[in-house]
């Protein structure tokens, strides 16, 4: 059997207790100097590069660490920050990142011309990962400034390990961006020319630096491209092959259909392929790829935390080895950003769940476990034959385990493919908001937020006590009431028009539904990076989905109890809890989505029920479940939206169904948005200046719009004068009697000082617009 060697796209960033987000955050408190949240980034990457060299990888994986984003870790390596920002060069390189990340007030009311907005924020691909989004414009010009990543290759290489480098694809780091002067009709690939120098000079000094091989991402090979940016490949690599680095280009999250031929050609060693996600394919590109290629299959799954079918896993391979006579690299089908750290620090987890699971440095260990299966190596055969047959058990248990399949659910799920009525409100749009109007009585431009307020160090004590068992369930429920109260009150003293209870009592808003839904468990320790210090611990989906009880009436009521106002009761949306969750992957997502919209469904009758007049069901994860191939999208919008319905469509005319949406493009699923046939939808909209809105009044969305008028992911706090400037310029594309005011996401991260101070001038914003139209 010939030689296989192992390797990974990349490795998780926060680190096995989440450091790197305690120390980001000490540090823009002020608590924690420059060099040591370096130290804190240097430690964890020694630790990542060691965990790779103990699960015997062939090269640690360098340049996959960011302090807060890997595409804006390229924006300065390449020179590129935004002038907008109006940087001197006297800022530190970590003052500048971070200005863009989280925003700058140092240019607020000067008039030098100068916006410190921080860079618009989108999903990376179809993951929950939010990067920072480029900006272009016809005079940017790029600049190298390579010693961040030098230094860290430096740093792998004095461990004595073989060291592959990555980075993002030209290509792709171009798509990623955005043109601010697409009116002139730039396009960003029109400087591919000019970053295409800077690029090869890099791949040099990586080469001088040790790195024996430089993997560049260019997962948009599985996107449909125009055929400018397919042409622009291969003349582009025959460009980068002359730096003299072994370079392999690697693709993933999608097939790469039409692509196959021009990844296989392209003038690089290596090709790395998705062989989860695009299994059908790896046969074509074995056949495809010159022999003296290397091929590397990522076979182990790196987006999702179920164990891999060892079984399945070589019978896949073994044909494949057998028909290559050039060399072979096993890896996970992408980067494991995606997925948590370890299972070793789950003392708590599900005992019969857990021997189905494999997080990042289990992932590890199934690579090793298939390299040493195909290397025949007799002084390994009974550790493999162990390792097999545990995962076979695993498999075994799993499959036949009676808490996966419930009978009384797959027969709801039936009857709502029977009942066309149960994904349908009872009348069209135009009749519910006339009856809502008439029950609401509110203002124009009423003002609102989007559900979430600060989570204190109170808060998360409380919650900590509670689950640790130190707090007695009344007193919790006291401390919660406590907190609802105050929310309650400052909104009121602020002005704003329907309230929300804050969500005091939830520690996240899909791990809090799915603690109350059986067919989900939970981890201890399983948190993802989401963006920046902002880090999630996905639910876990095993099984069928059911309300064993109502989740979130007792709290909506007691907080309506407190004020005349409208309360809007907080729910997760079905297709936001599917994709934000590990889900299970023994039966189709849609059936998945379907279940828990009937779970939610129940929980939107008990809260019409105990009087709750505007119910908010969050989706801000629709777009994020798109298929990267247009030719899929039609199918998943289809049990997407109507999951929505079902979850909706049980509530009266007369209440008022919002739905939420951030971070994501959505103008090209307009339609499915309209589908939703929610009231009103908020969205994200003040870091691309309202430029969503574009596309919702060429497309003449018909119901009622929220669009974002600040950006809660910066502390910065814009002037009342700045929010009426976006809602001037939303007013221009959407009628007035059609629009509400609203923070572009909830709230749950900011403290209470600058959340008063942006809601103040919120308010005082809307006031303004409507007085002009009373005017």
């Amino acid at each position: 059997m010939k030689l296989v060697q192992t390797h990974i796209p990349g490795f998780p960033r926060i680190g096995a207790a989440r450091e790197l987000k305690f120390a980001l955050e000490r540090f823009w408190r002020g608590e924690l100097s420059e060099s040591a949240l370096q130290d804190t980034a240097s430690n964890l990457r020694a630790r990542h590069w060691a965990t790779q060299r103990q699960h015997e990888l062939d090269f640690v994986t360098v340049g996959d660490f960011a302090l807060y984003d890997h595409v804006a870790n390229h924006i300065q390596l390449f020179g590129c920050e935004p002038a907008r920002f109006g940087f001197k060069g006297s800022e530190s390189p970590l003052a500048r990142y971070f200005a863009m990340a989280r925003g700058d007030d140092a240019h607020e009311g000067c008039g030098c011309g100068h916006n410190g907005a921080a860079l618009e924020m989108t999903k990376w691909f179809d993951t929950n990962y939010h990067y920072l989004v480029p900006e272009f414009n016809e005079s940017t010009e790029f600049e190298l400034h390579g010693k961040r990543l030098l230094d860290e290759v430096a740093e792998a290489h004095a461990t004595g390990q073989p060291v592959k480098a990555v980075l993002l694809g030209p290509l792709t780091f171009l798509w990623l961006g955005k043109e601010r002067d697409a009116a002139t009709g730039f396009n960003r690939l029109d400087l591919l020319d000019r970053l295409l120098p800077q690029y090869s000079r890099l791949l040099m000094q990586l080469r001088a630096a040790g790195a024996e091989w430089v993997q560049l991402d260019e997962p948009i090979l599985g996107l449909d491209l125009p055929i400018a940016w397919r042409n622009a490949f291969e003349p582009a690599y025959w460009l980068l092959n002359q730096a003299g680095a072994q370079l392999m280009v690697a693709t993933y999250f999608s097939p790469l259909e039409e692509n196959v031929s021009l990844a296989c050609r392209l003038p690089v060693a290596g090709l790395h392929v998705d062989a989860v996600r695009a299994a059908s394919e790896l046969t074509s590109v074995a056949d495809w790829l010159p022999a003296h290629k290397v091929l590397s299959i990522g076979i182990i799954d790196g987006r999702n935390i179920w164990r891999a079918d060892m079984d399945a896993s070589l019978a896949t391979l073994l044909p494949v080895i057998a028909k290559r006579s050039g060399p072979v690299w096993l890896s996970t089908s992408c980067s494991l950003l995606h997925v948590p750290y370890s299972l070793a620090t789950e003392t708590t987890l599900d005992e019969e769940v857990r021997p189905w699971l494999a997080f990042a440095e289990e992932k590890l260990a199934e690579l090793a476990l298939l390299k040493a299966a195909l290397s025949a190596d007799e002084r390994v055969s009974g550790q493999v034959a162990r390792g097999f047959a545990e995962a076979r058990a695993a498999l075994a248990s799993r499959r036949s385990s009676t808490r996966v399949h419930k009978a009384e659910v797959a027969a709801r799920i039936a009857a709502f493919a029977a009942d066309t009525a149960s994904s349908r409100r009872n009348s069209p749009f135009a009749q519910r908001q006339q009856m809502q109007r008439e029950r609401l009585a509110l203002p124009a431009f009423p003002t609102t937020t989007i559900g979430s307020f600060p989570q204190t160090q109170q808060i998360r004590t409380a919650r900590a006590a509670f689950k640790r068992g130190e707090l007695a369930p009344q007193d919790y429920q006291q401390a919660m009431r406590e907190e609802i109260e105050h929310a309650i009150r400052r909104q009121e003293e602020l002005g704003l028009d329907v309230l929300v209870h804050g969500e005091a009592e939830r520690n996240d808003m899909v791990e809090y539904f799915g603690e109350q839904l059986e067919g989900f468990t939970f981890t201890a320790n399983g948190w993802v990076q989401s963006y920046g210090s902002r880090c999630v611990k996905p639910p876990i989906i095993f099984g069928d989905v059911q309300r064993p009880q109502a989740m979130t009436v007792h709290w909506a009521a007691y907080a309506q109890s407190l004020t005349a106002r409208p309360v809007k009761g907080m729910l997760t949306g079905p297709v936001t809890i599917l994709q934000w969750s590990f889900v299970r992957d023994d039966q189709p997502r849609s059936d998945t989505a379907q279940q828990i919209a009937a779970a939610i469904r129940d929980e939107v009758h008990d809260l019409e029920n105990a009087g709750i007049a505007i119910i908010q069901i969050d989706e801000p994860a629709l777009r994020e479940g798109l298929p990267l191939r247009r030719s899929r999208w039609d199918a998943y919008l289809a049990w997407a939206s109507k999951a929505f319905r079902i979850s909706a469509a049980v509530a009266d005319d007369a209440t008022q169904i919002h739905t939420h949406m951030c971070y994501a493009e959505f103008n090209d699923i307009l339609p499915a948005i309209a589908a939703l046939d929610a009231d009103v939808i908020t969205i994200e909209s003040s870091r691309s200046a309202m430029e969503l809105l574009g596309g919702f009044a060429s497309f003449r969305y018909p119901n009622e719009i929220g669009p974002g008028v600040y950006d809660i992911h910066s502390p910065r706090v814009p002037g009342s004068d700045e929010m009426v400037a976006l809602l001037r310029k939303a007013a221009k594309v959407v009628p007035s009697s059609q629009l509400w005011v609203n923070p572009d996401c909830g709230l749950k991260t900011r403290a209470w000082p600058e959340t008063s101070a942006a809601l103040k001038n919120m308010v005082a914003a809307a006031q303004r617009l409507r007085a002009e139209i009373t005017a």
